[in-house]
């Protein structure tokens, strides 16, 4: 990647993926970071034996958001529905609710709620906004998080 000397200095690119065979199943995650103004990409995947893809597809947002050294203002690129409405959308009322979810009515538990947990404490280091991609549509970056975290979780199954 080129660095680009018109970005701001504490800006990145997120993008993220989550993966899973069978729900649940092994699964696994990805996420690229890249800093427009040095050009600097990195990338890290991981896999977990028995979980679901909406946990693999938050994980990816964690683990890249976890790998920021100071806070920075950053672009979540997703193909998650799940991950964009949740943080656009949703959290709010999750929080007001007291991490519950509202189903006919009645305020239930959040399913993944750990996980949104630490996603909140994360959004509040950083100023982040999020942006949703549809999958498997040949965006460059999010064609080689799903490529990671399906290599990922494939590489755990041979392990087992």
């Amino acid at each position: 990647m080129e660095p680009d000397s018109g970005t701001a200095p504490d800006s990145v690119h997120l993008f993220t993926d989550g993966a899973c065979s069978g729900n649940p199943g092994p699964g696994g995650w990805a996420y690229i970071l890249k800093h427009p103004a040095s050009g600097q990409t990195t990338e890290s995947w991981g896999a977990v034996e028995e979980t679901t893809n909406n946990r693999m597809e938050l994980t990816g947002v964690i683990e890249g958001l976890q790998a920021l050294k100071r806070p920075c203002r950053v672009e979540i690129i997703t193909d998650s529905q799940y991950v964009a409405k949740g943080i656009k959308e949703w959290m709010p009322n999750w929080k007001r609710q007291g991490w519950k979810r509202k189903e006919q009515g009645k305020l239930k538990p959040l399913i993944n709620e750990d996980l949104w947990r630490r996603i909140d404490e994360l959004l509040a280091v950083h100023r982040v906004d999020v942006k949703h991609v549809l999958g498997h549509r040949g965006h460059p970056e999010n064609e080689a998080c799903d490529r990671m975290a399906v290599a990922a979780y494939k590489a755990l199954k041979k392990l087992g």
